[in-house]
């Protein structure tokens, strides 16, 4: 059995996780569905500083003091950039990467190089999209009830993280075993950046049709995936 950690994208927290966390629990596997600071529950704690890097940190530390070895990494969205910080932080407690729909920036690249944000509203601290653009952009594909429940679950996300370019010194150049799963119904991130990181990496390519919250919308689909790598 597998000891996995979900690492949710932006505007989430961990609770994005919970049906393809049941799923995988129900199989028999170790699960871990943090939420980043800054971030859900944790919005309280939102403030200056709070980048990828310190998040990655979170996730190499949460490594770290729960003593996981051969971690399955799972990043969806832009939880894709703290998932490979965390792996660089943590090399030796990683034993395979899921790329699920997820960002996969180079160091240096911003979100912004990548994904037009025209609605995101931006205060000193975070950065979110309207309450319309959630239920009418965001979460438009996922069905009832499941996209009340989520639409009232978003809270902004740090900004940092949303606008400064990532430092990614190693990761790139290092080997990993990994997964992309790109999901057909779902814009962004585009196709081409997730063919990027598949071919960069030697990465298995997987599909699902499906939009860019399969964890919501197919979690029994994103969870087999998961598992068979």
């Amino acid at each position: 059995m597998a000891t996995i950690v979900l690492i949710h994208g932006a505007y989430q927290g961990g609770w994005v996780w919970q049906p393809t966390a049941k799923v995988l629990r129900a199989a028999g596997h170790t699960v871990y569905a943090p939420t980043l600071e800054g971030c859900a529950e944790r919005s309280h704690q939102l403030r200056a500083g709070i980048t990828t890097e310190t998040h990655g940190d979170e996730i190499a530390n949460l490594l770290f003091y729960e003593d996981i070895q051969d971690a399955v990494l799972v990043g969806t969205s832009a939880g894709g950039m703290v998932m490979a910080k965390a792996a660089e932080l943590a090399r030796e407690r990683v034993g395979r990467l899921v790329f699920a729909d997820a960002l996969a920036l180079q160091d240096g690249e911003r979100i912004p190089d990548f994904v037009d944000r025209k609605t995101a509203i931006n205060t000193d601290l975070g950065s979110g999209p309207p309450r319309s653009d959630v239920v009418g952009r965001l979460f438009k594909d996922l069905e009832e009830p499941i996209r009340t429940w989520a639409t009232e679950r978003y809270t902004m996300q740090p900004i940092a993280c949303m606008r400064d370019p990532v430092e990614l010194k190693k990761f790139w150049s290092q080997k990993w075993t990994a997964s992309v799963i790109y999901c057909t119904n779902s814009i962004n991130p585009p196709q081409a950046h997730q063919r990027r990181a598949a071919d960069t990496l030697g990465a298995s390519w997987h599909e699902l049709v499906t939009g860019h919250y399969p964890m919501l919308s197919e979690p029994d689909a994103l969870a087999k995936l998961i598992i068979e790598g």
